[in-house]
């Protein structure tokens, strides 16, 4: 662990990637770009470059989830800051810029019951901010920053103080990123965060129209394009590669059989790349689609069956008028 200094005594800041975090990367490079049908996970998507191109997502038109989700944030706050009788503390998986937490530290807040809140990313000039920005907004707020990767780092997650209930919260449609057994996985880890009054908070994006999806992850603007070619520009900065990233398109489609959004880099031509990092060549046929996010949507069916898969059970939920998104509540289920 290393702690990162700060000036704010309210604010702590622990990272738990450095060499660890680089490895990880070659890893995934090493093992998606070898593969018969190459991928590369979307957490790469995020360095700081990628997180401003996600904010700016949010914010088109075609990107109605975080819209959404905001709406269902608002509408149902203080209902879901009343947790085990008042929440005190937030813990935030893949937070980013913190920009729906306000909805939910603030009921917190109004109820009188906001300690912390527990940013976990895998950007730290990301978590640095939002920390600095949030305890200047509310007055006692202590920030237990964690900069990581939630598959890996979990467990580095302070413990809560007791008699003081927490919500874990995944939002975005963030669990859409892993295939299933995955995703169970995770759902059972992060219920061993949760004590007796502690909630799991999640939000999924909900199977709807296709041409709503599909506009969704494949703007007019091309900033998602933009926002897909730089996990290239993530592996040619840290693993001194040459992706060339205008050799490649942006594809995103709805996979009818799985129900998942995916997204895809094609290249547009012939291509020899050099991972310098790793002495690897990495040949890519043109039209050769390399694989970067599922994003999976969900029933309220589905959604249970994976909360009871992973030791949990589905206690609220919440989805918008148009069946589009949803945030549920769920607690851990014990012997």
């Amino acid at each position: 662990m290393t702690p990162l200094p700060l000036v704010d005594p309210t604010i702590r800041i622990d990272s738990h990637l450095d060499a660890a975090h680089e490895r990880g990367l070659a890893d995934d490079v090493l093992d998606g770009l070898t593969r018969p049908f190459k991928e590369l996970p979307p957490k790469h998507f995020y360095d700081e470059r990628g997180c401003e191109l996600f904010d700016a997502i949010c914010e088109l038109p075609e990107y109605y989830p975080t819209r959404t989700e905001r709406g269902l944030l608002e509408r149902h706050a203080d209902a879901l800051a009343a947790v085990g009788g008042g929440a005190a503390e937030l813990v935030e998986l893949g937070s980013g810029t913190a920009a729906k937490t306000r909805v939910l530290l603030s009921a917190m807040e109004r109820r009188g019951t906001l300690r912390r809140y527990v940013p976990f990313d895998v950007a730290e000039s990301v978590v640095r901010d939002s920390a600095e920005a949030l305890v200047r907004e509310y007055g006692g707020l202590r920030v237990h920053g964690v900069v990581g990767d939630f598959e890996r780092h979990l467990g580095e997650i302070p413990s809560p103080r007791e008699g003081e209930p927490r919500i874990v919260a995944l939002l975005g449609g963030t669990i859409g990123n892993f295939p299933p057994g995955s995703r169970r996985r995770l759902l059972r880890e992060i219920g061993e965060l949760l004590g007796p009054d502690d909630r799991l908070l999640l939000g999924t994006g909900l199977v709807t129209e296709v041409e709503a999806l599909e506009a969704a992850y494949d703007d007019s603007a091309g900033v998602t394009a933009d926002f897909n070619r730089n996990v290239l520009a993530v592996v040619n900065r840290e693993l001194e590669a040459d992706f060339p990233l205008d050799g490649f398109a942006h594809v995103a489609f709805f996979d009818r059989r799985h129900e998942w959004i995916e997204m895809r880099l094609r290249a547009l031509r012939p291509l020899s790349v050099l991972v310098g990092a790793l002495d690897l060549r990495v040949e890519v046929a043109a039209g050769e689609e390399i694989r970067t996010e599922i994003s999976a949507k969900f029933t309220r069916a589905r959604v249970a069956d994976d909360f009871e898969a992973a030791g949990l059970r589905l206690d609220e939920w919440f989805e918008d008028d148009d069946g589009r998104h949803a945030l549920s509540l769920a607690a851990r289920v014990r012997d």
